[in-house]
């Protein structure tokens, strides 16, 4: 186990190359804030960047993979935690659904490469209901049928996983309780494989043919922008601006 205790994000770094990310808000059925948003785009940013080969996110509890954006504590940074947007590692990453799967949460594990789900997920954007409505799920319409993003999006009501199955967002349907462990299975195999051949399919599915929303080119702008707010040669440029001299950039 590689983590702290209480924290947002409980990471498990394997030894057979597969990372379990569990979001861990559990009394708030795995809500996600701006906090737990930026936990969780971290936790990706470490597993990118570590050896692991393949990453499984799943929810802490049994009641919930995610409730959805914490209404209690509203913020913009939702998009930090989506795969795609926020989260931009070119490594496989599986979803373990059990419970319920809401809105924001929703929005993570479809935009995750693969989604395993226990027969008591539950799949829903109530956000019509609420006169409400964001972003996030745009990324979602280029990646299921026409009809039935329309049918999760206006008709607003729960989808039981088989259903989920049968509109391509759930690669597979397992016993209650066993998800996690059917991801796992999944996760085993695929850290067999050549990495750079699995980051080579993904960066060219997901990079070169898929199309792309709005949402997503909006999150590719902020990561740009956020990746020269805390470069070396952005400090340089303001020190130098600051002591009437000419700047020396170093690239990084």
């Amino acid at each position: 186990m590689n983590t702290a205790e209480g924290a947002l994000v409980l990471v498990e770094d394997r030894s057979d190359g597969v990372s379990i990310l569990t979001i861990n808000r559990p009394e708030k059925r795995n809500a996600i804030d701006a906090d737990m948003a930026r936990a969780i785009q971290d936790a990706f940013e470490k597993f990118d960047k570590s050896p692991q080969r393949v990453a499984v996110i799943t929810g802490a509890g049994n009641l919930a993979f995610s409730s959805g954006a914490d209404l209690r504590n509203l913020s913009y940074e939702h998009w930090r935690c989506i795969p795609g947007m926020g989260v931009t590692t070119m490594k496989p990453v599986i979803a373990a659904v059990g419970g319920w799967c809401i809105g924001v949460g929703l929005a993570v594990a479809a935009m995750a490469d693969l989604l395993v789900a226990g027969e008591d997920a539950r799949f829903y954007y109530p956000e019509p209901r609420h006169g409400v409505t964001a972003n996030l799920i745009a990324p979602i319409a280029v990646r299921l049928p026409y009809k039935c993003v329309m049918e999760l999006l206006l008709l607003s009501r729960p989808v039981e996983a088989s259903r989920a199955y049968e509109m391509g967002l759930a690669n597979l349907v397992v016993p209650a309780g066993t998800h996690l462990q059917a991801a796992l299975d999944m996760a085993r195999v695929i850290a067999t494989y050549a990495p750079l051949a699995l980051q080579s399919i993904k960066r060219t599915i997901v990079r070169d043919v898929l199309p792309k929303s709005p949402a997503e080119g909006m999150a590719r702008w902020q990561q740009e922008i956020e990746g020269l707010n805390r470069s070396e040669d952005l400090e340089e440029g303001l020190s130098a601006f600051r002591e009437k001299r000419q700047p020396q950039f170093k690239g990084r």
